[in-house]
């Protein structure tokens, strides 16, 4: 049964497919991630960036939505593009401190595929340290790690 459970994880851990966004720059300035000039100009914008961690553990701006609908488009966009539910129909939405907001995409998330088993679960304080108060994450099993 260990056996079994370790060729599964081993056969599908690069298709965990995690998209999140933050609600603004101020921890990514203060954990050394991005500039302070390039903070206060995405603020000002009301840029939420699309962020993702990749098949080799790097973190990486992916797309520059400006507001938190465009955002929760652009990650139901990702998940349109590659999410299998024939792995698991079980979809996570994470959120920093903004229940509202993973709410919102859960709803979105319902429309779209009504198949989906969307759970919604707080982010930790280590991640919570690195994302701010806002972050959104969508987690899934999919092609586009």
């Amino acid at each position: 049964m260990l056996e079994d459970l370790a060729a599964w994880v081993e056969a599908h851990r690069l298709q965990a497919c995690h998209w999140f966004t933050v609600d603004c720059f101020d921890h990514l300035r203060h954990g050394g991630r991005i500039s302070a000039a390039a903070a206060t100009v995405g603020n000002v914008l009301n840029i939420k960036p699309l962020l993702h961690v990749d098949g080799e553990g790097v973190l990486g701006v992916v797309k520059k939505p400006r507001g938190r609908n465009k955002a929760i488009r652009e990650l139901i966009a990702r998940m349109q593009e590659s999410w299998q539910s024939e792995i698991s129909p079980m979809v996570i939405v994470g959120h920093g401190d903004d229940e509202s907001a993973a709410l919102k995409l859960k709803d979105a998330i319902a429309s779209q595929f009504p198949q989906a088993q969307v759970h919604i679960a707080d982010i930790g304080p280590v991640i919570g340290a690195h994302t701010g108060p806002g972050m959104l994450a969508l987690t899934y099993w999919g092609s586009n790690r």
